[in-house]
């Protein structure tokens, strides 16, 4: 590397130049060397323009980033650097041309105010021009190592992307999954989120989109058929598969590519680019990708990169179409195999029938001759038609004596034996006996006579799909008949089924007839004997049973059946009694512990009843043995126990027996093939002479249990004044709970959501207020619990919301969205939607001015309902908000899975950003924002109360928000009227 014309000595320092010296130093780039040495020349007197022109890397923007140069600075430089002269001036001698690195053809062209002052111009800078042009050359050389890199990283990703793709033709991935894989690999080489894949038939002019992502087209094709390709004439895919030439550009870049006027299909593109997929020069297929506001152009090399990936895209997607062409030729040879097997398995069938026919003709013969009772012949018989016919479903009829009735002595049905005996109708078993004659046929057949009324059937369970009957004959008499049925729709009945049906029908009517005649001898014989043992034995049985029942009538009343424990009717009347005792002996206590088993829904919910009453009894032994006499262990109901000390000296006996009955049952217990922890909460009561029935006492001890459960569980509480005072409490907000719905004291405050870049208020969300006669306003955190213990909180929820969209609807503009709160108790019931869309018609409110508001632990409940009705009301125009945003464990899956229009980040987030060292707040809002945005919801920061807060979520661009800062809940007609103010 050398200067082109001598080194020159150079004038006195001067501070400018050492200024220039040191920006030298930091330049990293050849085009910021390039300004440095044109600033340099320009610095100099009679220095009109100065240009360092890099003709060698004019076409590599990352090398010189300023590279616009004057046609007549180019010619000269062009004639400088093939002049030897190491200078080229032009023909009015004002501009020169001083070639600096002949090898890299950089070219200094200065532009002179008069003649003659470029020698004195470059001895004053020499040496450094001279330091310029190392410090150029090195910048040059990293360049290029920059360059080349890049292009090498590019190739191997390119390499690895074609291996994936060849790959994918051999893979055991259906077509599908094969194409969202070559989605993925194209999108892992260019910006490729809107993408698609044409195949293209030119025989019938068709053409079917194989796969198709797009994020803004609502409109998306079918890939499931083919197309007619004039459909889709005129469209820029239309284009690519006609023409057969790449298309790249803008929609008016586009129209100046094509050969007729364009239609757009689908939502307006910022670049496009499509190039189709061609075999022997004839177009297969085409691939698309484009981009929608991201700002981003596809360039040349990126066609050449998609078309020559689109050629391995086509050979794979030939390689798997042969492949699934050639399966399907092999299952149809398969099924043709079969076909042919199965007409050779159906002639062996018919001889291994033929022989067995014979078989069981002389089966059935021998058994109307054999030594057996009547039960077992029917049982055989049934056992040798089932070998030959489908006879699972096999009956025999008989009629009575007076022909009024017909019995079934052997019915068996649907693998069920049943005993039946019915008047005479007009079934399909009297339609053959009224006949005589054999009968079948299939269901339509039976519709068939239904219509015409001549039968009227009957049937246990689902109708049959066909129906053999063959009459019972002696000496001609019709006497019953046998008949087999199938509920298989595909069984049919035909003259080999009725033909043995017919051999074992005569078998099976002489058989009865000798049965009958020797059976009705032998009974007139032993009726008169057995006649008196019979009474005499139903006499003693009656009084045995009931002599049993009235001892286990007493033992079921007083006794709990499950785990043989006292029940609440026992402990009553054991406590009546103790409690009497204690009236006649006014120094004597009892105590009374109230046992209830901690979360034992939970246990009979995931293991199953079965599991929970092994568990109870369990928790039953483990009282029992830790209990001396005469003191009792009761079961009142479900997982509550009570134990009875009769005799205590004071409260300290009490909490000894409850603190080990809680050690004892909290030893680890295996049920069901799980090991359980059990625990139990314990109130105590204590009875004195204050007490004189049974239910205070029970009353006290079950408030006591309350409080332990309330204070955590695994514990005993004991009853005292003041925890009774506080029931009392409870009870008297209860009541007044129902009397606030019925007067309506609810009243709906309203604190607005304002639009932070202007603080315009863009909507309100509601919250709940009583207005109580005597103690003034309520928030919800004074009654909420109580009414939710109480069961009042839906019908309270409901008239916030009615109320609040009435409001709204009458006095706020219509711009203007109103948010309420909605709680898993409301998501658990189906028909939300439902209630939801009647309230907004009687309120007069548009469904798109509602937003629900549901937290994270209402979707844990039960994820899939919750879905269901969320998108149902977003249906209707109803929208609904992820409140608290960022606390729960899974929110982030949620904005994926759920129809958002809003989320609400919370309060916690927002109040740390004016905080010093908040940057991982700062970092989350962000995180949310961007996420929020890339999914086009909504987002409202809930908390702001302070200007440094609402400024830094303004700086992040946070649309809207509220907070004390931006209004407080007040009443509609607050707000009403500071908007007319």
């Amino acid at each position: 590397m050398s200067l082109s014309l001598p080194i020159l000595t150079a004038s006195p320092h001067e501070p400018e130049n050492t200024a220039w010296l040191g920006c030298l130093v930091e330049a990293e780039t050849p085009g910021e060397v390039c300004a440095l040495i044109e600033a340099l020349a320009q610095s100099q007197p009679y220095c009109v323009k100065a240009s360092v022109l890099m003709l060698k890397h004019q076409d590599a923007p990352q090398l010189a980033e300023t590279l616009a140069a004057a046609p007549e600075d180019l010619a000269l430089a062009r004639e400088a650097l093939k002049s030897d002269e190491g200078m080229r001036v032009s023909a009015d001698s004002r501009r020169y041309a001083i070639p600096l690195l002949k090898e890299q053809q950089v070219v200094l062209v200065l532009t002179m105010a008069a003649e003659g002052s470029t020698r004195s111009l470059l001895i004053r800078i020499g040496s450094y021009l001279q330091l310029g042009v190392r410090q150029l050359h090195h910048t040059i050389k990293l360049a290029e190592l920059y360059d080349s890199h890049s292009q090498l990283e590019h190739s191997e990703n390119l390499q690895r992307a074609l291996f994936s793709i060849s790959e994918l033709s051999g893979s055991d991935l259906d077509m599908p999954d094969m194409l969202r894989e070559i989605h993925r690999i194209v999108s892992g080489l260019m910006y490729a989120e809107n993408f698609f894949i044409v195949r293209y038939d030119p025989e019938p002019q068709t053409m079917r989109f194989l796969y198709y992502a797009d994020i803004k087209d609502e409109d998306q094709p079918e890939t499931n058929r083919d197309i007619d390709l004039d459909e889709r004439k005129h469209t820029l895919t239309w284009y690519l598969l006609t023409q057969g030439k790449p298309l790249m550009g803008s929609n008016e870049q586009l129209l100046e590519q094509v050969n007729g006027p364009l239609i757009i299909a689908g939502p307006d593109s910022d670049d496009w680019l499509g190039v189709p997929m061609l075999r022997n020069n004839q177009v297969q297929g085409a691939l698309v990708v484009q981009s929608y506001g991201t700002g981003l152009v596809y360039a040349r090399e990126d066609l050449a990169l998609l078309s020559f990936v689109g050629n391995h895209i086509l050979t794979a997607l030939e390689r798997k179409e042969s492949k699934d062409e050639l399966e399907q030729r092999v299952r149809q040879r398969t099924v043709e195999l079969a076909e042919v097997n199965r007409g050779l398995r159906q002639e062996v069938r018919e001889r291994h029938r033929a022989e067995r026919l014979q078989e069981a003709l002389f089966q059935v013969a021998q058994l109307a001759t054999a030594d057996i009772d009547e039960n077992t012949f029917y049982e055989r018989v049934h056992t040798v038609v089932g070998g030959l016919v489908d006879a699972k479903n096999f009956f025999i009829a008989l009629l009575s004596d007076d022909r009024t009735k017909l019995e079934f002595p052997y019915y068996m049905d649907a693998g069920l034996r049943h005993q039946l005996s019915r008047p005479i109708g007009r079934g399909l078993s009297e339609y053959v006996l009224r006949r005589g004659q054999p009968w079948s046929g299939t269901r339509e057949d039976i519709m068939a006579l239904s219509r015409s009324g001549e039968v009227i059937p009957h049937h246990i369970g689902e109708p049959s799909s066909c129906w053999l009957g063959v009459p019972l004959k002696v000496d001609e008499a019709v006497i019953g008949l046998v008949a087999v049925q199938s509920y298989d729709s595909g069984a049919t009945y035909g003259a080999p089924e009725q033909e043995l049906l017919g051999f074992v029908a005569l078998q099976i009517a002489n058989s009865i007839y000798r049965r009958r005649s020797a059976a009705a001898l032998h009974l007139a014989n032993l009726r008169l004997e057995h006649r008196v043992e019979e009474r005499t034995r139903e006499l003693r049985a009656e009084i045995a049973r009931r002599e049993q029942m009235q001892q286990q009538l007493h033992h079921q009343v007083m006794h709990d059946p499950l785990t043989g424990l006292p029940n609440r009717g026992y402990l009553r009347e054991r406590l009546d009694r103790v409690l009497n005792r204690i009236q006649s002996d006014p120094n004597r206590r009892c105590a009374l512990l109230y046992i209830d088993v901690d979360r034992f829904k939970v246990i009979n919910d995931s293991l199953g009843h079965l599991a929970g009453d092994e568990f109870l009894k369990a928790v039953a032994m483990r009282l029992l043995t830790h209990v001396r006499e005469p003191d009792m262990v009761a079961r009142l109901s479900g997982d509550e126990f009570a134990i009875l000390l009769e005799n205590i000296e004071d409260t300290l006996t009490a909490t000894v027996v409850a603190d080990r009955v809680l050690q004892a049952v909290a030893t680890p217990l295996r049920i069901s093939g799980k090991e359980l922890e059990p625990s139990v909460s314990v109130g105590i009561a204590c009875g004195d002479a204050s007490y004189l029935d049974a239910d205070e006492l029970i009353r006290d001890a079950d408030m006591a249990l309350y409080q332990a459960k309330e204070l955590g569980r695994k514990r005993f509480a004991i009853f005292d004044e003041a925890l009774a005072k506080g029931m009392v409490d409870v009870l008297a907000m209860e009541s007044e709970l129902r009397k606030a719905l019925r007067q309506n004291e609810f009243e709906p405050y309203f604190q607005p959501i304002c639009r932070l870049g202007d603080s315009r208020v863009v909507g309100y969300e509601a919250l709940i207020r009583w207005n109580h006669p005597q103690r003034g306003l309520l928030r919800p955190s004074d009654f909420v619990k109580i009414a939710e213990d109480s069961g009042l909180i839906e019908a309270i929820d409901w008239r916030l919301f009615e109320v609040s969209c009435r409001l709204l609807a009458q006095q706020a503009p219509s711009e203007m969205f109103i948010t309420f709160n909605v709680s898993a108790l409301h998501l658990r019931h189906t028909d939300f939607d439902t209630r939801v869309l009647k309230m907004l018609d009687r309120t007069g409110l548009a469904p798109s001015r509602l937003i629900t508001e549901v937290t994270e632990g209402a979707l844990l409940d039960n994820p899939e309902s919750v879905r269901a009705v969320l998108e149902r009301l977003r249906t209707a125009g109803v929208g609904a908000a992820l409140d608290d945003f960022g606390t729960g464990y899974s929110s982030l899956s949620y904005l994926h899975s759920l129809p958002l229009r809003m989320l609400k980040i919370d309060r916690a987030f927002v109040q740390e950003l004016d905080k010093t060292g908040s940057s991982n707040s700062t970092t989350v809002v962000a995180a949310i924002l961007a996420l929020a945005h890339a999914l086009n919801i909504q987002v409202i920061a809930e908390g702001i109360e302070t200007q440094a807060q609402l400024q830094t979520l303004v700086s992040m661009g946070c649309e809207m928000g509220q907070g004390y800062l931006l209004g407080s809940p007040a009443p509609i007609s607050h707000w009403t009227n500071v908007q007319k103010g």
